[in-house]
Protein backbone atom coordinates (compact mmCIF):
# COMPACT_ATOMS: atom_id res chain seq x y z
CA UNK A 1 0.00 0.00 0.00
CA UNK A 2 1.45 3.52 -0.97
CA UNK A 3 2.02 5.82 1.94
CA UNK A 4 -0.30 9.09 0.87
CA UNK A 5 1.47 10.84 3.73
CA UNK A 6 5.31 10.97 1.41
CA UNK A 7 7.55 11.88 4.47
CA UNK A 8 4.94 14.41 5.26
CA UNK A 9 4.17 15.51 8.92
CA UNK A 10 0.21 13.95 9.65
CA UNK A 11 -0.26 12.98 12.88
CA UNK A 12 0.29 16.43 14.32
CA UNK A 13 -2.55 18.78 13.38
CA UNK A 14 -0.79 22.00 11.64
CA UNK A 15 -1.35 25.64 13.79
CA UNK A 16 -4.50 27.67 13.55
CA UNK A 17 -2.57 30.50 11.91
CA UNK A 18 -3.47 33.41 9.92
CA UNK A 19 -1.06 35.67 7.38
CA UNK A 20 -1.78 38.67 5.79
CA UNK A 21 -0.12 38.47 2.96
CA UNK A 22 -2.45 35.50 1.65
CA UNK A 23 -5.39 38.55 1.19
CA UNK A 24 -5.84 39.78 -1.43
CA UNK A 25 -5.84 43.84 -0.88
CA UNK A 26 -2.32 43.27 0.45
CA UNK A 27 -0.94 41.44 -2.64
CA UNK A 28 -2.52 43.85 -4.96
CA UNK A 29 -1.05 46.60 -3.01
CA UNK A 30 2.15 45.60 -2.89
CA UNK A 31 2.17 44.52 -6.68
CA UNK A 32 0.68 48.44 -6.91
CA UNK A 33 3.35 49.90 -4.68
CA UNK A 34 6.18 48.31 -7.04
CA UNK A 35 4.59 49.74 -9.68
CA UNK A 36 2.45 46.98 -11.19
CA UNK A 37 -1.05 45.72 -11.95
CA UNK A 38 -2.80 42.74 -10.73
CA UNK A 39 -5.83 41.76 -9.86
CA UNK A 40 -8.47 43.63 -8.08
CA UNK A 41 -9.33 42.71 -4.35
CA UNK A 42 -12.82 44.35 -5.50
CA UNK A 43 -13.80 42.21 -8.67
CA UNK A 44 -15.38 38.41 -9.18
CA UNK A 45 -12.25 36.97 -8.61
CA UNK A 46 -11.08 33.14 -8.33
CA UNK A 47 -8.33 32.69 -5.78
CA UNK A 48 -6.41 29.11 -5.03
CA UNK A 49 -4.80 28.08 -2.07
CA UNK A 50 -2.40 25.54 -2.16
CA UNK A 51 -1.19 23.89 0.78
CA UNK A 52 -3.93 25.58 3.12
CA UNK A 53 -3.24 24.00 6.23
CA UNK A 54 -6.36 24.20 9.05
CA UNK A 55 -8.06 26.45 5.88
CA UNK A 56 -9.00 29.07 8.47
CA UNK A 57 -7.33 32.37 6.20
CA UNK A 58 -8.94 30.72 2.98
CA UNK A 59 -12.16 30.59 5.26
CA UNK A 60 -11.65 33.78 6.70
CA UNK A 61 -10.51 35.34 2.81
CA UNK A 62 -13.66 33.78 1.87
CA UNK A 63 -16.28 35.34 4.45
CA UNK A 64 -14.43 38.39 3.87
CA UNK A 65 -14.94 38.24 0.07
CA UNK A 66 -18.35 37.04 -0.48
CA UNK A 67 -17.55 37.89 -4.16
CA UNK A 68 -14.33 35.81 -4.98
CA UNK A 69 -14.55 31.72 -4.93
CA UNK A 70 -12.16 30.65 -2.49
CA UNK A 71 -10.79 27.34 -3.64
CA UNK A 72 -7.88 25.47 -1.22
CA UNK A 73 -6.09 22.39 -0.86
CA UNK A 74 -4.49 20.30 1.63
CA UNK A 75 -3.69 16.55 1.18
CA UNK A 76 -4.53 15.97 5.02
CA UNK A 77 -8.11 14.77 5.22
CA UNK A 78 -8.82 15.92 9.14
CA UNK A 79 -7.47 19.55 8.22
CA UNK A 80 -9.94 20.10 5.35
CA UNK A 81 -12.98 18.18 6.95
CA UNK A 82 -12.13 20.76 10.04
CA UNK A 83 -12.19 23.73 7.07
CA UNK A 84 -15.17 22.47 5.68
CA UNK A 85 -17.32 22.43 8.73
CA UNK A 86 -16.37 26.20 9.66
CA UNK A 87 -17.42 27.04 5.84
CA UNK A 88 -20.95 25.21 6.52
CA UNK A 89 -21.54 26.96 9.69
CA UNK A 90 -21.02 29.97 8.30
CA UNK A 91 -22.95 29.08 5.70
CA UNK A 92 -20.18 30.07 3.09
CA UNK A 93 -21.05 28.79 -0.76
CA UNK A 94 -17.93 30.28 -1.69
CA UNK A 95 -15.29 28.20 0.06
CA UNK A 96 -14.44 25.23 -1.86
CA UNK A 97 -12.02 23.21 0.16
CA UNK A 98 -9.90 19.64 -1.20
CA UNK A 99 -7.84 16.72 0.35
CA UNK A 100 -5.72 16.29 -2.95
CA UNK A 101 -2.34 15.62 -3.39
CA UNK A 102 -0.89 18.45 -5.97
CA UNK A 103 -0.90 15.94 -8.87
CA UNK A 104 -4.45 14.80 -8.06
CA UNK A 105 -5.55 18.40 -7.73
CA UNK A 106 -3.70 19.85 -11.01
CA UNK A 107 -5.50 17.16 -12.55
CA UNK A 108 -9.04 17.96 -11.58
CA UNK A 109 -10.79 19.41 -15.00
CA UNK A 110 -13.31 20.91 -12.73
CA UNK A 111 -11.40 23.76 -11.34
CA UNK A 112 -11.53 26.57 -12.90
CA UNK A 113 -8.66 29.16 -14.16
CA UNK A 114 -7.73 31.31 -11.29
CA UNK A 115 -6.65 34.86 -10.97
CA UNK A 116 -4.66 34.45 -7.78
CA UNK A 117 -2.95 31.15 -6.55
CA UNK A 118 -0.75 31.63 -3.27
CA UNK A 119 1.59 29.18 -1.91
CA UNK A 120 2.77 29.65 1.92
CA UNK A 121 5.65 28.31 3.46
CA UNK A 122 4.44 25.20 1.71
CA UNK A 123 7.14 25.43 -0.64
CA UNK A 124 10.20 24.62 1.54
CA UNK A 125 8.18 21.94 2.99
CA UNK A 126 7.66 19.36 0.27
CA UNK A 127 9.83 17.21 -2.65
CA UNK A 128 11.01 18.33 -5.92
CA UNK A 129 8.46 16.20 -7.01
CA UNK A 130 5.45 17.78 -5.72
CA UNK A 131 7.34 21.46 -6.30
CA UNK A 132 7.14 20.60 -9.97
CA UNK A 133 3.97 19.75 -9.99
CA UNK A 134 2.98 23.24 -7.91
CA UNK A 135 4.50 24.98 -10.95
CA UNK A 136 2.99 22.73 -13.79
CA UNK A 137 -0.38 23.64 -11.38
CA UNK A 138 0.25 27.60 -11.98
CA UNK A 139 1.64 27.20 -15.35
CA UNK A 140 -1.96 25.39 -16.41
CA UNK A 141 -4.41 27.15 -14.04
CA UNK A 142 -3.18 31.19 -13.51
CA UNK A 143 -4.75 33.40 -15.80
CA UNK A 144 -2.80 35.93 -17.89
CA UNK A 145 -2.20 38.77 -15.54
CA UNK A 146 -3.16 36.31 -12.53
CA UNK A 147 -0.86 36.82 -9.31
CA UNK A 148 1.35 34.61 -7.75
CA UNK A 149 2.15 35.02 -3.89
CA UNK A 150 4.54 32.53 -2.66
CA UNK A 151 6.85 32.21 0.65
CA UNK A 152 9.69 29.76 1.35
CA UNK A 153 12.65 29.45 3.49
CA UNK A 154 15.26 31.47 2.10
CA UNK A 155 18.98 31.63 1.86
CA UNK A 156 21.98 32.22 2.67
CA UNK A 157 19.84 33.30 6.23
CA UNK A 158 18.92 29.71 6.88
CA UNK A 159 22.24 28.14 5.89
CA UNK A 160 23.15 28.05 9.78
CA UNK A 161 20.32 26.39 10.78
CA UNK A 162 20.61 23.63 8.60
CA UNK A 163 22.65 20.80 9.70
CA UNK A 164 20.58 21.63 13.10
CA UNK A 165 17.44 20.81 11.44
CA UNK A 166 19.35 17.64 9.61
CA UNK A 167 21.00 16.42 12.99
CA UNK A 168 16.78 16.73 14.62
CA UNK A 169 15.56 14.73 11.67
CA UNK A 170 17.57 11.68 11.78
CA UNK A 171 17.56 11.70 15.40
CA UNK A 172 14.01 11.26 15.05
CA UNK A 173 13.85 9.51 12.52
CA UNK A 174 16.05 6.55 14.52
CA UNK A 175 12.94 6.79 17.20
CA UNK A 176 9.92 4.95 17.62
CA UNK A 177 6.36 6.19 18.65
CA UNK A 178 4.16 9.24 18.20
CA UNK A 179 5.79 12.25 16.68
CA UNK A 180 5.65 14.59 19.64
CA UNK A 181 7.58 11.75 21.59
CA UNK A 182 10.32 11.67 18.67
CA UNK A 183 10.53 15.20 18.48
CA UNK A 184 11.22 15.47 22.35
CA UNK A 185 13.83 12.56 22.17
CA UNK A 186 15.55 14.55 19.30
CA UNK A 187 15.50 17.92 20.95
CA UNK A 188 17.46 15.85 24.08
CA UNK A 189 19.46 14.46 22.10
CA UNK A 190 20.58 18.13 20.94
CA UNK A 191 20.84 19.60 24.10
CA UNK A 192 23.32 16.58 24.98
CA UNK A 193 25.46 17.17 22.27
CA UNK A 194 25.67 21.36 23.56
CA UNK A 195 26.37 20.04 27.08
CA UNK A 196 29.17 18.18 25.94
CA UNK A 197 30.60 21.31 24.03
CA UNK A 198 30.43 20.30 20.65
CA UNK A 199 31.63 23.17 18.66
CA UNK A 200 28.37 23.73 16.28
CA UNK A 201 26.47 24.65 18.75
CA UNK A 202 28.86 27.02 20.96
CA UNK A 203 27.68 30.98 20.98
CA UNK A 204 28.71 33.04 17.94
CA UNK A 205 26.61 31.66 15.36
CA UNK A 206 23.29 31.66 16.50
CA UNK A 207 22.75 28.52 17.25
CA UNK A 208 21.77 27.93 20.92
CA UNK A 209 19.43 30.41 20.37
CA UNK A 210 17.92 28.62 17.09
CA UNK A 211 17.76 25.78 19.06
CA UNK A 212 15.79 27.15 22.28
CA UNK A 213 13.27 28.73 19.40
CA UNK A 214 12.82 25.28 18.67
CA UNK A 215 12.58 23.87 22.42
CA UNK A 216 10.13 26.80 23.14
CA UNK A 217 8.12 26.46 20.49
CA UNK A 218 4.58 25.17 19.66
CA UNK A 219 5.07 21.45 19.07
CA UNK A 220 2.24 21.66 16.28
CA UNK A 221 4.42 24.62 14.40
CA UNK A 222 7.72 22.69 15.32
CA UNK A 223 6.74 19.29 13.88
CA UNK A 224 6.04 20.76 10.64
CA UNK A 225 8.63 23.35 9.91
CA UNK A 226 11.47 21.25 11.07
CA UNK A 227 10.62 17.14 10.84
CA UNK A 228 9.16 16.50 7.45
CA UNK A 229 11.48 14.64 5.70
CA UNK A 230 11.73 17.05 2.84
CA UNK A 231 12.98 20.54 3.60
CA UNK A 232 14.68 22.41 1.32
CA UNK A 233 15.94 25.97 1.63
CA UNK A 234 15.99 28.19 -1.71
CA UNK A 235 18.06 31.10 -3.04
CA UNK A 236 15.34 33.87 -4.04
CA UNK A 237 16.82 33.39 -7.63
CA UNK A 238 16.42 29.20 -7.61
CA UNK A 239 12.78 30.23 -7.31
CA UNK A 240 12.09 32.75 -9.44
CA UNK A 241 13.76 30.15 -12.32
CA UNK A 242 11.05 27.96 -11.10
CA UNK A 243 8.20 30.14 -11.92
CA UNK A 244 9.83 31.43 -14.74
CA UNK A 245 9.21 27.78 -16.55
CA UNK A 246 5.51 28.94 -15.58
CA UNK A 247 5.73 32.88 -17.21
CA UNK A 248 5.83 34.40 -13.94
CA UNK A 249 8.06 37.67 -13.35
CA UNK A 250 8.96 38.99 -9.71
CA UNK A 251 7.08 42.14 -9.16
CA UNK A 252 7.79 42.77 -5.27
CA UNK A 253 7.76 41.66 -1.83
CA UNK A 254 4.66 41.05 0.37
CA UNK A 255 6.51 41.73 3.73
CA UNK A 256 6.85 45.46 2.02
CA UNK A 257 8.87 46.92 5.24
CA UNK A 258 12.17 44.67 3.59
CA UNK A 259 11.84 46.90 0.57
CA UNK A 260 12.12 50.00 2.08
CA UNK A 261 16.02 50.82 1.77
CA UNK A 262 16.23 53.50 4.55
CA UNK A 263 15.28 51.18 7.15
CA UNK A 264 17.01 48.26 6.19
CA UNK A 265 20.73 49.16 4.04
CA UNK A 266 23.48 51.68 4.75
CA UNK A 267 24.71 54.04 2.17
CA UNK A 268 27.38 51.49 0.81
CA UNK A 269 24.79 48.93 0.51
CA UNK A 270 22.28 50.32 -1.42
CA UNK A 271 25.30 51.62 -4.01
CA UNK A 272 25.99 47.87 -4.11
CA UNK A 273 22.53 46.64 -4.59
CA UNK A 274 21.86 49.63 -7.46
CA UNK A 275 24.72 47.74 -9.13
CA UNK A 276 22.82 44.94 -9.90
CA UNK A 277 21.59 44.32 -13.64
CA UNK A 278 17.76 42.41 -12.69
CA UNK A 279 15.94 42.15 -10.85
CA UNK A 280 16.71 38.42 -9.82
CA UNK A 281 20.02 39.42 -9.28
CA UNK A 282 19.09 42.04 -7.12
CA UNK A 283 17.10 40.45 -4.74
CA UNK A 284 19.49 37.43 -4.24
CA UNK A 285 22.08 40.04 -3.42
CA UNK A 286 19.49 41.95 -0.97
CA UNK A 287 19.26 38.64 0.63
CA UNK A 288 23.39 38.58 0.98
CA UNK A 289 23.25 41.83 2.38
CA UNK A 290 20.49 41.63 5.34
CA UNK A 291 21.04 37.22 5.29
CA UNK A 292 17.67 36.77 4.44
CA UNK A 293 15.74 33.80 6.12
CA UNK A 294 12.27 33.96 4.43
CA UNK A 295 11.00 35.44 2.36
CA UNK A 296 7.40 36.50 0.25
CA UNK A 297 7.16 37.05 -3.09
CA UNK A 298 4.63 38.70 -5.16
CA UNK A 299 5.21 36.83 -8.99
CA UNK A 300 2.82 37.90 -11.76
CA UNK A 301 1.89 36.29 -15.40
CA UNK A 302 2.75 39.31 -17.32
CA UNK A 303 3.99 41.52 -15.21
CA UNK A 304 3.57 45.08 -17.06
CA UNK A 305 5.22 47.92 -15.37
CA UNK A 306 2.05 51.06 -15.14
CA UNK A 307 3.21 54.44 -16.61
CA UNK A 308 2.78 57.05 -13.97
CA UNK A 309 -0.41 58.60 -14.96
CA UNK A 310 -1.67 54.67 -14.12
CA UNK A 311 -0.05 54.49 -11.25
CA UNK A 312 -1.28 57.88 -9.53
CA UNK A 313 -5.10 56.86 -10.53
CA UNK A 314 -4.75 53.26 -8.63
CA UNK A 315 -2.90 54.92 -5.63
CA UNK A 316 -5.75 57.50 -5.69
CA UNK A 317 -8.28 55.19 -5.64
CA UNK A 318 -7.28 53.10 -3.04
CA UNK A 319 -8.42 52.78 0.17
CA UNK A 320 -6.98 52.39 3.55
CA UNK A 321 -8.23 51.30 7.57
CA UNK A 322 -6.43 52.01 10.71
CA UNK A 323 -6.21 48.89 12.77
CA UNK A 324 -5.19 50.26 15.35
CA UNK A 325 -6.70 53.05 18.34
CA UNK A 326 -5.14 56.08 17.73
CA UNK A 327 -3.66 56.57 20.68
CA UNK A 328 -1.91 52.66 20.42
CA UNK A 329 -0.21 53.08 17.07
CA UNK A 330 3.43 52.10 17.33
CA UNK A 331 5.69 55.62 16.74
CA UNK A 332 8.39 53.25 15.41
CA UNK A 333 8.96 50.36 12.90
CA UNK A 334 11.32 47.94 12.90
CA UNK A 335 14.38 47.35 9.72
CA UNK A 336 17.56 44.92 9.60
CA UNK A 337 19.54 48.33 10.56
CA UNK A 338 16.69 48.68 14.13
CA UNK A 339 14.14 51.02 15.15
CA UNK A 340 12.90 53.78 12.49
CA UNK A 341 10.86 56.46 14.32
CA UNK A 342 7.78 57.61 12.44
CA UNK A 343 7.98 61.35 12.43
CA UNK A 344 5.07 63.56 13.77
CA UNK A 345 5.19 65.88 11.14
CA UNK A 346 4.92 63.31 8.48
CA UNK A 347 2.94 60.25 10.01
CA UNK A 348 0.43 62.52 12.37
CA UNK A 349 -1.80 63.76 9.48
CA UNK A 350 -2.18 60.74 7.74
CA UNK A 351 -3.22 59.08 10.81
CA UNK A 352 -5.34 61.75 11.73
CA UNK A 353 -7.42 61.30 9.31
CA UNK A 354 -7.27 57.75 9.23
CA UNK A 355 -8.59 57.61 12.82
CA UNK A 356 -11.83 59.09 11.59
CA UNK A 357 -12.76 55.90 9.16
CA UNK A 358 -11.32 54.27 6.27
CA UNK A 359 -10.22 56.98 3.35
CA UNK A 360 -9.09 56.78 0.01
CA UNK A 361 -5.94 58.19 -0.80
CA UNK A 362 -7.87 61.04 -2.41
CA UNK A 363 -9.71 61.74 0.66
CA UNK A 364 -7.09 61.72 2.50
CA UNK A 365 -4.91 64.05 -0.07
CA UNK A 366 -7.81 66.88 -0.15
CA UNK A 367 -6.63 67.41 3.51
CA UNK A 368 -3.89 70.37 3.15
CA UNK A 369 -1.71 68.54 6.09
CA UNK A 370 -1.95 65.47 3.92
CA UNK A 371 -1.52 67.20 0.97
CA UNK A 372 1.47 69.87 1.87
CA UNK A 373 3.40 66.04 2.50
CA UNK A 374 4.01 65.97 -1.32
CA UNK A 375 2.88 62.87 -3.28
CA UNK A 376 6.46 60.69 -2.58
CA UNK A 377 6.37 60.70 1.25
CA UNK A 378 2.57 60.38 1.02
CA UNK A 379 3.53 57.19 -0.56
CA UNK A 380 6.29 56.04 1.25
CA UNK A 381 4.34 56.90 4.63
CA UNK A 382 1.28 54.89 3.79
CA UNK A 383 3.52 52.00 2.49
CA UNK A 384 5.63 51.74 5.60
CA UNK A 385 2.35 51.81 7.74
CA UNK A 386 0.87 49.30 6.00
CA UNK A 387 4.22 47.07 6.06
CA UNK A 388 4.40 47.71 10.04
CA UNK A 389 0.33 46.47 10.05
CA UNK A 390 -0.33 49.82 11.30
CA UNK A 391 -2.69 49.80 8.45
CA UNK A 392 -4.63 48.00 5.88
CA UNK A 393 -5.35 48.15 2.66
CA UNK A 394 -9.44 48.21 2.27
CA UNK A 395 -11.50 47.29 0.29
CA UNK A 396 -14.05 49.02 -1.75
CA UNK A 397 -16.79 51.08 0.71
CA UNK A 398 -19.71 49.61 -2.33
CA UNK A 399 -19.20 46.29 -1.06
CA UNK A 400 -19.42 47.11 2.95
CA UNK A 401 -23.08 45.84 3.36
CA UNK A 402 -22.46 42.39 1.55
CA UNK A 403 -19.47 41.52 3.05
CA UNK A 404 -20.81 42.57 6.63
CA UNK A 405 -23.57 39.99 6.47
CA UNK A 406 -20.85 37.58 5.46
CA UNK A 407 -18.37 38.21 8.20
CA UNK A 408 -20.83 38.39 10.76
CA UNK A 409 -22.08 34.65 9.82
CA UNK A 410 -18.49 34.06 10.22
CA UNK A 411 -17.58 35.74 12.93
CA UNK A 412 -20.62 34.29 14.90
CA UNK A 413 -19.41 30.49 13.90
CA UNK A 414 -15.66 31.60 15.14
CA UNK A 415 -17.10 32.85 18.26
CA UNK A 416 -19.47 29.68 19.04
CA UNK A 417 -16.27 27.89 18.71
CA UNK A 418 -14.05 29.65 21.28
CA UNK A 419 -17.10 28.36 23.84
CA UNK A 420 -14.67 24.77 24.04
CA UNK A 421 -11.91 25.91 22.23
CA UNK A 422 -8.98 28.44 21.31
CA UNK A 423 -6.97 27.36 18.66
CA UNK A 424 -9.69 29.93 16.57
CA UNK A 425 -7.99 33.33 17.24
CA UNK A 426 -8.99 35.46 14.14
CA UNK A 427 -11.95 37.24 12.84
CA UNK A 428 -12.83 38.36 9.88
CA UNK A 429 -13.44 42.40 8.94
CA UNK A 430 -15.65 43.10 6.20
CA UNK A 431 -13.76 47.06 5.52
CA UNK A 432 -10.64 45.06 4.57
CA UNK A 433 -11.42 41.48 4.14
CA UNK A 434 -8.80 40.29 5.96
CA UNK A 435 -8.21 38.84 9.84
CA UNK A 436 -8.18 40.36 12.72
CA UNK A 437 -6.71 39.08 15.72
CA UNK A 438 -8.67 38.48 18.88
CA UNK A 439 -7.97 36.07 21.88
CA UNK A 440 -10.52 33.50 23.08
CA UNK A 441 -11.53 35.85 26.51
CA UNK A 442 -12.33 38.80 23.86
CA UNK A 443 -14.06 36.36 21.68
CA UNK A 444 -16.17 35.45 24.36
CA UNK A 445 -16.77 38.83 26.00
CA UNK A 446 -18.63 39.65 22.21
CA UNK A 447 -20.37 36.46 22.39
CA UNK A 448 -21.78 37.23 25.39
CA UNK A 449 -22.72 41.03 23.95
CA UNK A 450 -23.89 39.40 21.34
CA UNK A 451 -26.62 37.41 23.50
CA UNK A 452 -26.98 40.21 25.75
CA UNK A 453 -25.56 38.19 29.15
CA UNK A 454 -26.19 40.13 32.12
CA UNK A 455 -22.74 39.50 33.78
CA UNK A 456 -20.04 38.40 30.77
CA UNK A 457 -17.40 37.84 33.58
CA UNK A 458 -19.32 35.66 35.80
CA UNK A 459 -20.48 33.49 32.48
CA UNK A 460 -17.44 32.95 30.86
CA UNK A 461 -15.79 32.01 34.72
CA UNK A 462 -18.11 29.96 35.55
CA UNK A 463 -17.94 28.20 31.33
CA UNK A 464 -14.15 28.20 32.01
CA UNK A 465 -14.47 26.18 35.52
CA UNK A 466 -17.02 23.45 34.17
CA UNK A 467 -14.61 22.50 31.64
CA UNK A 468 -11.42 22.30 33.68
CA UNK A 469 -10.09 25.08 32.06
CA UNK A 470 -8.43 29.04 33.47
CA UNK A 471 -6.84 31.63 32.75
CA UNK A 472 -2.77 32.11 32.51
CA UNK A 473 -1.04 34.47 34.33
CA UNK A 474 1.76 36.55 32.17
CA UNK A 475 4.36 33.99 33.55
CA UNK A 476 2.04 31.22 31.95
CA UNK A 477 0.70 29.76 35.39
CA UNK A 478 -2.40 29.39 36.17
CA UNK A 479 -4.64 31.43 38.15
CA UNK A 480 -6.39 28.10 39.94
CA UNK A 481 -9.35 29.00 42.09
CA UNK A 482 -12.98 30.71 40.51
CA UNK A 483 -12.43 34.28 42.72
CA UNK A 484 -9.14 34.65 40.96
CA UNK A 485 -9.94 33.80 37.17
CA UNK A 486 -13.01 36.27 38.06
CA UNK A 487 -11.65 38.86 39.33
CA UNK A 488 -8.69 38.54 35.79
CA UNK A 489 -12.00 37.93 33.88
CA UNK A 490 -13.50 41.57 35.56
CA UNK A 491 -10.35 43.47 34.35
CA UNK A 492 -9.71 42.23 30.75
CA UNK A 493 -13.49 43.02 30.28
CA UNK A 494 -13.12 46.51 31.57
CA UNK A 495 -9.82 46.73 29.09
CA UNK A 496 -12.50 44.76 26.44
CA UNK A 497 -15.07 47.75 26.77
CA UNK A 498 -12.85 50.76 26.75
CA UNK A 499 -10.26 49.94 23.91
CA UNK A 500 -11.10 46.75 22.23
CA UNK A 501 -14.88 47.27 21.57
CA UNK A 502 -14.12 50.81 19.53
CA UNK A 503 -11.97 49.25 17.15
CA UNK A 504 -13.76 45.93 16.59
CA UNK A 505 -16.27 48.54 16.02
CA UNK A 506 -14.40 50.61 13.03
CA UNK A 507 -13.01 47.90 11.60
CA UNK A 508 -16.51 46.67 11.27
CA UNK A 509 -15.94 43.02 13.53
CA UNK A 510 -18.64 44.35 16.63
Amino acid sequence: MTDWTAGYVTDIPYTYGVYRELFPALQSFAALAAGFAAPDANAPLTYCELGCGQGYSANILAAGHPHIQVHATDFNPAHILGARNLAASAGMGNAHFYDSSFADFAADETLPDFDIIAVHGVYSWISAENRRHIVDFIRQRLKVGGLVYISYNALPGYAPVMPLRRLLVGRAGAGSGPTVARIEQALAYAKQLTDADAAYFRPGAGIPEALKRIQDGNRDYVAHEYFNRDWTAFYHADVAADLAEAKLSYVGPADLLTAVDAINLTGDQRSLLASAGTATERETLRDYIVNQVFRRDVFIKGAVPLNQLEARERWLKSRFLLTHGRGDVPKTVKGVLGEAELHADVYDPLLDRLAEGPRTLEQLAADPQVAALGWERIQQALTILIGGGQVQPALDAAGDGARLASTNAFNRAVIERARTSDHWRFLASPIFGGAVFLGRPSQLFLLARQDNVEDPPAFICDMLMNQGAALNRDDGTRFETREENLAELRSLYEIFNSKQVPLLQSIGVA
